[in-house]
This record gives structure tokens, sequence and C-alpha cells, in this order.
């Protein structure tokens, strides 16, 4: 059983039985939010450090395979001796819960807070923690999750985390069911727990078997016995979105969906049978001088001798008897505008179904200039990759840069989403109160999770068979999806 698929189907389930209640999944957090692993091996590395000692130099995240609780486990393997185990567990037990390494040693598995993002954003849900971790961390522990969860606009709140009243590894079944009673007797309908411990979920079984509440094995590293797992638990650990996501109707609406680079034939008939709204496409002039639609100059990618190419006035065209809007990439300088600008208002397109793009070189402030003169309420945008340091390091000067950019027309800023400072850049951009496009998304995952954060948009290659979505891609650098169907007509 695929466990992100089975809590998709109860999340499904449980709103059309409860529609309007106010519902809950529930998780743990050490072995399901937090990667416990990255804790051990920075504090055994830290009393090498300390101790002017080796054993843990070469240790890897992949060879911590014990479980927080059991690391002199480990000492064994890596041969420390006998003589000095007892120093390094004191060590590692003094260090392990202090402020300082909850803060800075923590990391969450790959997608969890993705996963949680999506709960959060839908109606009449919250996300509940429910931990083992004594009270006296609940401060730190919030400070440490909503860091983590910052870059993926995750936010947890004080009275949505249930904590141990007593000490450390005291009555925790106990207090995990106590946990969730309370968060059901707030009037929450607590849908699924996900846990890494078998023996809470076997504590968990009898009020999931009477309330169908769905249990969920997070199945990384835990202390129990697995054989305890109930009946009809979903296991897994890959927190992937795709399999809680089905489709572009699932995500918000307010996020503007753009189908890029649609410069074929192809491309463009697969843009044209989906429900996305949005397609770019990259116009030029060719050696003739005719508009045509490619992403590539000819002096990087030359011309194949049998390159069919799309005619930029005829997709146009299409686009407009489809009543889709269109983003147009220009590629050109002042000819390639005035006569875009031309065919645009020969098919009649009305403000709210035109967007332009360009780069600051090729557009330049005059090019911004005429667009906006001519449509004063079209979207109009350029990318800001080459801003992301100034966005970063000093944000004032960044600031007044993209007061000039707006000056001359510019209403939204494209963030390419695999730069290293892009989320950054998005946090800054957004609270500065700026549109943002995220581009340059490689996959469904990352694709989900660009449009998680709530830009004003998101472009991509729609290159998604899971979707029955089969995006040929821009043809930058000459490239492009291609796809095989088989025996039995699938693809």
């Amino acid at each position: 059983m695929n466990w992100m698929k089975a809590l998709a189907d109860c999340y499904l389930q449980i709103g059309t039985q409860y529609p309007g209640e106010p519902r809950m999944l529930v998780t743990d957090i050490d072995g399901t939010i937090i990667d416990m692993r990255y804790l051990v091996l920075s504090v055994l590395q830290s009393y090498d450090e300390a101790q002017g000692s080796a054993y843990f130099t070469r240790l890897r995240l992949s060879d911590v395979t014990v479980h927080e609780n059991k690391v002199e486990l480990l000492l064994e393997r890596v041969a420390v001796p006998a003589s000095e185990r007892k120093a390094v567990v004191d060590w590692y037990l003094e260090r392990r819960w202090q402020d300082d390494t909850i803060l800075s040693k923590h990391r969450p598995f790959p997608g969890v807070f993705p996963m949680i993002r999506w709960f959060q954003l839908q109606p009449d849900t919250s996300v509940g923690l429910l931990t083992g971790r004594p009270e006296k961390l609940r401060d730190v522990t919030l400070r440490s999750l909503n860091r983590l969860g910052h870059p993926h606009r995750v936010h947890f709140s004080d009275e949505l985390l249930m904590m141990n009243p007593g000490d450390w590894g005291q009555d925790v079944e106990a207090t995990k069911i106590d946990g969730l009673k309370r968060f059901q007797a707030q009037g929450y309908h607590v849908f699924a727990v996900i846990d890494n411990e078998p023996s809470v979920l076997e504590a968990l079984a009898p009020i999931a078997e009477k309330t169908g509440m769905l249990l969920l094995h997070a199945n990384t590293m835990f202390e129990s016995l697995p054989i305890s797992i109930p009946q009809g638990t979903a296991r897994g650990n890959d927190f992937g979105l795709t399999d809680l996501v089905a489709s572009e109707e699932a995500l918000p609406p307010k996020v503007q969906l753009v189908w890029h680079g649609v410069n074929d034939a192809d491309n463009l008939r697969q843009f044209i049978t989906s429900d996305v709204f949005w397609a770019e496409v990259d116009v030029r002039h060719n050696s003739a001088g005719e508009l045509i639609c490619r992403h590539d100059s000819f002096e990087t990618t030359p011309p194949l001798h049998d390159e069919d190419w799309l005619n930029f006035a005829g997709m146009v065209s299409e686009v407009a008897k489809h009543d889709r809007g269109i983003k147009i990439d220009l590629k050109g300088g002042r000819e390639v505008l005035e006569e875009v600008l031309q065919i645009v208002a020969d098919e009649g397109f009305t403000e709210d179904r035109l967007w332009f793009n360009g780069e600051i070189e090729i557009a330049r402030e005059e090019g911004f200039r005429r667009i906006r003169t001519v449509h004063p309420d079209a979207i109009v945008q350029c990318p800001v990759g080459w801003l992301s340091p100034l966005i970063i390091g000093m944000p004032s000067e960044a600031h007044r840069t993209l007061e000039m950019l707006t000056s001359w027309g510019i209403s939204r800023f494209s963030v390419n989403w695999d730069h290293y400072l892009a989320r950054e850049s998005f946090d800054e951009l957004v609270g500065w109160g700026y549109e943002v496009n995220f581009y340059g998304v490689p996959d469904l995952e990352a694709f989900l999770e660009a449009v998680l954060l709530l830009p004003h948009s998101v472009t991509s290659d729609f290159n998604f068979p899971k979707w029955h979505r089969y995006g040929r891609g821009s043809g930058s650098h000459g490239r492009r999806f291609t796809y095989v169907i088989d025996s039995e007509g699938s693809q």
C-alpha cells in the first residue's frame, strides 16, 4: 500500500463524509518530521573535535543505522575502545537536547514539510504535533520547527503542539493517547496519525478502529519492535507530493499556471487539450525576417536541415481561438516587439489574456515602457536571477533597483526555481509586495512544491506523465521530451 496515496484517499473520504467539519492530520516529530541521524552524526563528530580524536571523522549519514536512544550500538561498529564508550555516550546524552543542538543540528526528512504545507492549505484542515518530548522543550521545539518550516511557508502554533507532561521516555504511549483525545476534545476530527514508533501505533489502534482514523508508520528509525504494527497501518518513508495531489484541479486556484515553451505544433496540441490557461511562447526572427517560435538563437543552436518552425502569428491565432492567455517571451529587440504588438492587436486579445516577458538586456527600458503604454493592464515580467545576491545581501539597494524596474512598467518578477537563492529571493520579493513567477521547475514534485508556496504564477514544461501531461519542452539547446507508445497504447 502506498502510504501517501492511502493518506490522500483517507482525506478525500473524510471530506465527503464530514464536509465543513474541522479535521486534523496528527504527526510525531522525532523520526517522523526530523531525521535524527543528523543529530547523532553531528554530536558524535563534535566529540572528536573537542577531544582531538578521529572515531567519527569518516562517519557518513548512511552509516547511522541505530535509533537515537541506542547510540552505544554504533560505537561498537566504529571501533571506539570499550574504555572510552561511556565518555562518548555521556557527551552525547548531555548535548543532544540542548537548545543550540535542536536549533542548529535538526534536519527534516525530504518532502515532509511540503506534505504538511499541502494539508495546511486545505480548507478546514490543521496539522497537529503529538510528541514524546517533555514540556520543558516546548519553546525550542516550536522555534526549531518553524525555522525549518519557513522556506516551505509552514508554521506551527503553540496550541497545536501536544507534549509529554513527564520526563524523557515516561509513559510515552499514554501521553500520545491523551494528546490525541485532547485534539478530539478541541473539536477536531483526527483523520490520520503518523508516527515512527510501532508501540505508539499499537496503543492508538483501539481509537483508530473506533473512529476510522488511518494509522501511518514512518518506516525510518524506531526503537520498539516492528511486530506490533497494527493491521491496516500504511507504511512508508517517502513523503512524495505526487501521491497526494492527483491533478492540477487540486491545486490552489489563485496560482496561475503557464505551459512553458509552446514552440512547436505538438506542444501546442498538448497545451490546447489541457486545462492550463497560459501558453508561453518564445518569439524571434529567422534568417528570412519571419516571426517564428524558437527558444534558442541561431548563433547558439544552428538550425537543423529539417527543422520545422511554428509561425508565431499562426500560434497566436490558435491560442486566441481557444480563449486562452498568451505569455510572449521576447527574444529580439524593437523590431520583434513592434511586430508582436501588431499581431496581438489583430487577434483582439483582451488585457487579461496578455503577458509579456523579456530579459532586461533584450527588451530594455524603452521596450518595457512601450509595452506598458500599449497594454496598461497586461502582465509585464522580467527575470531577476541576476539581482538575487543583492536581494539577500543588500536589500535596500535591490529594493531601489526593483522600484526603478516597476517604473518602466514591469509588474512581475521571475525567479528560477533551481537558483540557490530562489526561496530567499521569493520571500523578500513577496514581503516587499511584488508579484513573483517561478520558472525552471524540473519535475512534478518540484512543480508541486513551487505551487504550494503560492507565488502568483508557475511556469513549467508540464512533462508530467503521471498526470497524463506530455509537454515537450521549449526546445532549449535543441532538446525536447519525447514519448514512446507501447503495444498497449500507453505512453
